[in-house]
């Protein structure tokens, strides 16, 4: 156990006002469909259970973006004061990435500055595309300078794709969601975000989807000339700037392919709780254990590498 818990970075949470807002456009949840049970409390007490000390909390695929753009600027507002509001009433468990109105620029860059001068947030949660504009695209620019401005943490978790429509009794996130993180992240190479925002820290859900075993096909994409400006210390040394959680992905499968592409200093634990249930968190956090890791690495994965993307948690 690592001294001083677990700190989970893939944490949602489920607002009822937000559930009211989208009704059935929340769509399939997990591999059941389901909506879990959540509170404040169960969270608390799932955590409690499994050793984790303190938990970055976001919302979750499919966000919260209504077709009206003013509906959706006062549900981002409401989950971001809702988040704050859990952070300062239970200061050492729980922090919050703030979710944008995003495609909103306009309105995106109004919540990023209530969000961090405002609430304290600790970053940002992204989607990997909103309506299949992805974050590689020239019209979400402004977003990335104003977060490379402050040099914040940016975390992706993978939605569907706009066009998905394929093995619809597969659940989205078997396979829709690692590979939308994969085009996120291509997107993003070719774009130049990496290159323009060597500052700010960018997590990637699930181990990245399937960037680490596609690294190689990814590099390929170096003949094209726009990929060449954009990306001109390759696709390797972007990576290895990268984190990554765990979520989903504590195995020694998954963790032997990252170790191709990144070190131990660059992953995080993730839950992905509520939707997945807490046998999947209790399975995760034995699964860390089970890696084949040094103590050192252990910890700095269960704890260290947290700390030092978000510093306050080393208080809670």
């Amino acid at each position: 156990m690592a001294k001083g818990g677990i700190i989970d970075v893939h944490h949602h949470i489920l607002p009822p006002f937000y559930l009211t807002a989208l009704g059935e456009r929340i769509g399939t949840q997990g591999l059941t469909g389901s909506l879990p049970d959540w509170s404040p409390s169960i969270s608390l007490e799932a955590m409690d259970r499994n050793g984790i000390a303190a938990a970055v909390t976001s919302i979750s695929s499919p966000g919260i973006h209504l077709g009206d753009p003013a509906a959706t600027k006062r549900l981002a507002r409401a989950c971001n004061d809702y988040a704050a509001s859990l952070k300062r009433d239970h200061p050492k468990r729980f922090g919050f990435f703030a979710v944008l109105p995003l495609p909103d620029v306009d309105a995106s860059l109004v919540e990023i500055e209530h969000a961090f001068d405002v609430l304290g947030a600790d970053g940002v949660g992204l989607l990997t595309n909103y309506g299949g504009v992805y974050p590689g695209d020239t019209r979400l620019a402004p977003i990335f300078a104003e977060l490379e401005r402050r040099k914040a943490v940016i975390f992706f978790h993978p939605t569907a794709s706009a066009g998905w429509e394929w093995l619809p009794d597969i659940p989205m996130p078997t396979l829709e969601f690692p590979f939308d993180t994969t085009r996120a992240v291509v997107s993003m190479l070719l774009g130049g975000t990496f290159t323009h925002c060597p500052k700010a820290r960018f997590i990637f859900s699930h181990a990245g989807g399937t960037v680490p075993f596609l690294i190689e096909r990814i590099a390929r994409l170096s003949i094209l000339p726009q990929f060449q400006r954009n990306v001109p210390d390759g696709v390797r040394a972007v990576l290895r700037r990268l984190y990554f959680d765990l979520a989903l992905a504590s195995n020694p499968l998954a963790f032997s392919t990252l170790m191709q592409v990144t070190d131990c200093g660059q992953l995080l634990f993730g839950s992905d709780y509520p939707h997945a249930r807490e046998k999947t968190m209790a399975d995760m956090v034995n699964g860390i254990k089970g890696l084949p890791a040094s103590d050192p690495d252990y910890d700095k994965i269960a704890r260290g590498n947290a700390i030092a993307l978000f510093p306050t948690l080393a208080q809670r």
